[in-house]
């Protein structure tokens, strides 16, 4: 099956000035062979990153799984009032992240935490997710907020029945499991599937590493300022550096546990890992799981609750803003057991935002495998237009900018159904047009 041709429906548009009608239809732009979704990795990351893996042996990656992962990923019926997918919380150009300091349900509502990337998710060996480590694998994660009230607002009856409403899943569930039985099991093995195929791996930092014996190396293809920002991030406070490998280490740049670094004295209103169980585990209040921070510089703002926005703020949080936390990592203690101080000058913090930004992948904000595969084509109409504009049935207003001799218009909607597409007039006044971004 020609996965390209099939329809989602259509949006009825209304032509003011010239009392026609527009109609608009959606498709699942799939390619007919199924994208590669097991990222080859180079030897010196695929080596060290090996046993930090956390895809479980009854679910590896397949194309055809990550493939119904990816639509699943993008598609707004899985939120109660259809306005809301995973993909608006965890956007490609945002680092698979979200730029709001907290994110936005399906109703209006924020979320209590910042939108943590789920780039690199593949790689923690605790294989424990959100910021508080409540689920146990990617698996149980991925439904959590397809249930969650604020954000998508599902029961658990709803997901598969939701997904079963809509006439393109039934050939993705055959190609994934080899049958067209739609589960919340299969639903969560596929999500996760395609979620752990996020890896970035094609970063000025991994073109420099490629060709040295260890990051410790200076780098050819990185600046002064860049090798001098790697040198302490790799290097331990005790011996002059900044110490980040403790908590971000290996080529994925993750940590091995929860941790607190010191962004506040006490813990009340977030009690983090410390406060999923009962009764509470005091000597984890405070911690919170460490993201991957490979593309870092897309994905601000930082920390659980989003409270920096910048880059140099989180460098000046760690060189002079630690808080005596009771839980404070023992890496950001000094031999007295108080907050380490690094009194870092400001080409020292320059230099270490200077090297994360190297850890920037733009191959991942770009790369279609991972992408939205809704598009719209095919819209046409029947009329003249000489000027106003279009309403749709859902009252997004659609403005008619450009008329050229009646030959021609432009549309430019602010919402997504429309993006810029282009009218060409043809032979009866019949007026075509076709989008080819995917919106």
């Amino acid at each position: 099956m020609n996965l390209r041709k099939l329809a989602l429906g259509s949006v009825i548009f209304f032509l003011f000035v010239a009392s026609k009608t527009i109609t608009t239809v959606d498709f699942l732009n799939l390619p007919v062979t199924p994208f590669e979704y097991n990222v080859s990795l180079p030897n010196f990351y695929a080596n060290n990153v090996a046993n930090i893996d956390n895809s479980p042996a009854n679910n590896p990656i397949t194309n055809n799984g990550a493939t119904l992962g990816r639509v699943l990923f993008y598609d707004k019926n899985l939120s109660i009032n259809r306005t809301v997918s995973c993909a608006s919380c965890h956007r490609q150009s945002e680092g698979f992240s979200d730029s709001r300091t907290l994110s936005i349900g399906f109703a209006g509502g924020t979320t209590d935490r910042q939108g943590m990337t789920v780039l690199n998710a593949r790689y923690y060996q605790r294989s424990r997710f959100f910021w508080d480590e409540r689920a146990d694998t990617l698996e149980d994660q991925v439904l959590q907020p397809l249930q969650d009230t604020v954000e998508m607002g599902l029961t658990a009856n709803q997901i598969s029945e939701r997904v079963a409403e809509q006439p393109y899943y039934n050939q993705l569930f055959i190609n994934a499991f080899g049958n067209n039985a739609i589960t919340n099991d299969r639903i969560s093995k596929a999500l996760a599937q395609f979620i752990r195929s996020i890896v970035s791996y094609q970063s000025k930092y991994d073109i420099g590493r490629a060709v040295v014996n260890n990051p410790n190396q200076a780098f050819s293809n990185f600046t002064n300022q860049e090798n001098q920002g790697k040198q302490l991030f790799f290097t331990p406070i005790p011996q002059g550096g900044g110490g980040c490998a403790g908590c971000h280490g290996t080529e994925a740049f993750v940590s091995t546990r929860p941790e607190n670094n010191g962004i506040d004295a006490t813990s009340t209103t977030d009690l983090g890992v410390g406060g999923v169980s009962s009764p509470i585990r005091q000597n984890l209040v405070g911690t919170f799981k460490n993201s991957s921070i490979r593309n870092i510089e897309l994905t601000a703002p930082y920390m659980h609750d989003g409270r920096f926005s910048t880059l140099e703020q989180v460098v000046e949080h760690y060189n002079s803003g630690i808080q005596a936390h009771p839980n404070l990592s023992g890496i950001l203690k000094d031999a007295n057991g108080n907050p380490v101080r690094l009194n870092f000058s400001t080409a020292q913090k320059n230099a270490l935002v200077a090297f994360m930004k190297t850890l920037t992948d733009t191959s991942v904000a770009t790369e279609v495998r991972w992408s939205n595969p809704f598009c719209q084509t095919n819209l046409s109409f029947t009329g003249t237009i000489n000027s106003g504009g279009f309403q749709s049935s859902n009252s997004i207003l659609v403005q008619a900018t450009q008329i050229q001799n009646s030959s021609s218009v432009t549309l430019i909607s602010s919402k997504a159904i429309i993006l810029n597409p282009s009218f060409e007039a043809k032979a009866g006044s019949v007026f075509k047009a076709q989008i080819g971004t995917c919106q």
